[in-house]
C-alpha cells in the first residue's frame, strides 16, 4: 500500500501540484456570499470578459443543485493528502467576487469541496452526483476512478486540471485536452532544434516507478522521438523515495545526458539536481514540468540553480511573472488581495479561474439553467482566453492538437518568462503536431456507460 501511495505521488507531482481542498460544505456557501455587506450588485467584468457574473431574476428549478438563489457546485481536491488549497481558495476567490455582482443572473454560487484524498477521488464524484449542479475548478490525481460514476450521473465537469480522465465525455477543460496527441510538441521543438540543437540525441528521462508516470515516459518518449530527438537514458526511481541520489546523478553523467526530462515531485528534482551539482554536470535543460513552478522548488534547489537549467511549459498559461503586462494575470492577483489575503496565486489558481470563467459565461448564458446548456456553451468556445490568462483554445472538440506554448525558466532569482520567440505576447503558437502511435488508451465516453448526450438535461 505504502508503493502505491507514493507512487500516485508521483501522478500529483506531475499534473496536479494544485490538486487540494477542504471538507466544508454550508459554510463555504456562506463564506461566499456577500448578501449582508448592503453592497448594491453590479455587473463584473473579468479581462477582455464583459458581465461575467451579475443580477437577475433567476426562476426557481427542479434541476439538481439549482433554486431559485443559488446553484450549488463540487470541487474536487486532494487536500486531505496534499495539505494545499489551491483550487478551494480558487473557488472562494472567484465565488465571493461573482456573488458580490449578482452571481450569476442573480443565482449566487455555492461551492462545496469533496476532499477526494487521493485514493477517493469515486467517493468524491459519488458525494457530487448525489447534489451538486456541476464539477468546477478542481482536480483529483486519480481521476480516472470517478469518470464512470460522473458519466453515469450525467454530471458535467469543467476542471482545472485532469489526468486519467482527461477527453473524457461530458468533460471540457479549458486549456483543451488535445486527445492523441504530444502536448508538449512546441516546447520540445524549441528545446531540441532551436535552444540546444546539441542535445537532441542524448535526451534522458527519468520518472518514479508507478503504471502512470510509466505511461507518462513512453508518451514522452514517443513525442521526443517524433520530433527528431533520441532518448539515450531511460531510467525509474523508487516511488516511495530515493535517500541517496548520486548513483543516478552518475548515470546521467556516465550517459552524457544534455537534456534531461524529470517526471516525478519536484522535491525529489532538487535533490537530484544538488547531487548533479556536487558531481560537477550540469545537462543543457532539465524539464523540471510545470508542478516545479513556483517558490518552493528554488528554495529546495538553492545553489544547484547557478548550475542546473531548468524549464517548464505552461500549457499556454501567461505566466505570473507577467502580470504587470497582463491584465487578466494582474485581476486574479488583486482578486486575491480582497478575498483571500493570505492565500498564494500559483499556476493552479490560474488554471482553476480559466475553468470557473468557463462556467460561469456558460451558465450566464442559458435562458433555462440546464446541465446541458451549460455544457453546450462550453463546447462552443472555439477561441477560449480566459479573459487573457490563457493562449487561445478551440474547446469545440477535445482531440484538436494545441498550437501554443508559454515556456519559463528558472534562474539564481527565481522563475522567469524564458526567451522562446514567443510572437502572440507570452505566447508561441507555431507548436508542431506529433500524433501518438502508441496505445495509450481511449477517452471514457457516454456510450461505454450506457448513456448518450439527450440523457443530459
Amino acid at each position: 500500500m505504502r508503493k502505491l501511495l507514493m507512487g500516485a505521488v508521483t501522478a500529483i507531482a506531475l499534473l496536479l501540484a494544485g490538486c487540494s481542498g477542504h471538507s466544508d460544505t454550508e459554510g463555504e456557501a456562506k463564506a461566499t456570499d456577500p448578501s449582508s455587506s448592503g453592497a448594491a450588485a453590479q455587473s463584473a467584468d473579468f479581462g477582455t470578459l464583459k458581465n461575467v457574473c451579475g443580477p437577475g431574476t433567476a426562476k426557481s428549478s427542479e434541476v439538481q443543485g439549482v433554486t431559485d438563489k443559488s446553484v450549488q457546485v463540487g470541487v474536487l481536491s486532494d487536500i486531505g493528502f496534499t495539505k494545499n488549497s489551491e483550487f478551494p481558495d480558487a473557488a472562494k476567490v472567484f465565488t465571493a467576487w461573482c456573488n458580490a455582482a449578482g452571481g450569476i443572473n442573480g443565482r449566487k454560487l455555492a461551492p462545496v469541496t469533496h476532499d477526494t484524498k487521493l485514493l477517493q477521488a469515486r467517493e468524491g464524484v459519488l458525494a457530487a452526483c448525489k447534489s451538486d449542479f456541476a464539477l468546477v475548478g478542481g482536480g483529483a490525481a486519480l481521476d480516472g476512478l470517478g469518470v464512470a460514476d460522473r458519466l453515469k450521473c450525467l454530471l458535467p465537469d469543467f476542471p482545472a486540471q485532469s489526468t486519467q480522465a482527461v477527453g473524457s465525455d461530458l468533460q471540457v477543460l479549458a486549456t483543451g485536452a488535445g486527445v492523441g496527441y504530444f502536448p508538449y510538441a512546441g516546447y520540445y521543438n524549441w528545446l531540441l532544434k532551436e535552444k540546444y540543437p546539441d542535445s537532441a540525441r542524448k535526451v534522458g528521462i527519468i520518472a518514479g516507478d508507478s503504471p502512470v508516470s510509466k505511461t507518462f515516459a513512453a508518451q514522452y518518449k514517443e513525442g521526443i522521438g517524433g520530433l527528431g530527438g533520441k532518448v539515450a537514458y531511460n531510467d525509474l526511481y523508487p516511488a516511495v523515495g530515493v535517500s541517496d541520489w548520486t548513483p543516478y546523478a552518475q548515470s546521467i553523467k556516465n550517459k552524457g545526458v544534455k537534456g534531461l526530462v524529470f517526471l516525478g515531485d519536484f522535491a525529489s528534482l532538487a535533490k537530484l539536481e544538488q547531487a548533479l551539482t556536487n558531481l560537477g554536470y550540469a545537462p543543457d535543460w532539465i524539464d523540471a514540468n510545470s508542478n516545479a513552478y513556483g517558490p518552493a522548488f528554488v528554495q529546495l534547489a538553492g545553489p544547484a540553480l547557478a548550475k542546473q537549467h531548468n524549464y517548464a511549459e505552461l500549457s499556454a498559461t501567461a505566466p505570473l511573472e507577467s502580470a504587470s503586462a497582463n491584465p487578466a494575470t494582474q485581476q486574479v492577483i488583486d482578486l486575491f488581495k480582497k478575498y483571500a489575503p493570505d492565500a498564494a496565486v500559483t499556476y493552479p489558481v490560474l488554471r482553476a479561474f480559466s475553468a470557473w470563467l468557463l462556467f460561469a459565461t456558460s451558465a450566464r448564458d442559458c435562458a433555462t439553467l440546464t446541465r446541458k446548456c451549460v455544457y453546450e456553451n462550453a463546447v462552443k468556445q472555439t477561441d477560449w482566453t480566459g479573459g487573457g490568462l490563457q493562449a487561445p483554445t478551440d474547446l469545440s472538440r477535445n482531440n484538436i492538437p494545441p498550437k501554443c506554448y508559454s515556456i519559463v525558466e528558472t534562474t539564481a532569482d527565481g522563475w522567469k518568462a524564458a526567451d522562446f520567440g514567443a510572437d502572440q505576447g507570452p505566447y508561441r503558437c507555431d507548436a508542431p503536431t506529433y500524433k501518438y502511435k502508441g496505445d495509450y488508451g481511449k477517452p471514457l465516453t457516454l456510450k461505454a456507460v450506457g448513456k448518450s448526450i439527450s440523457d443530459v438535461t
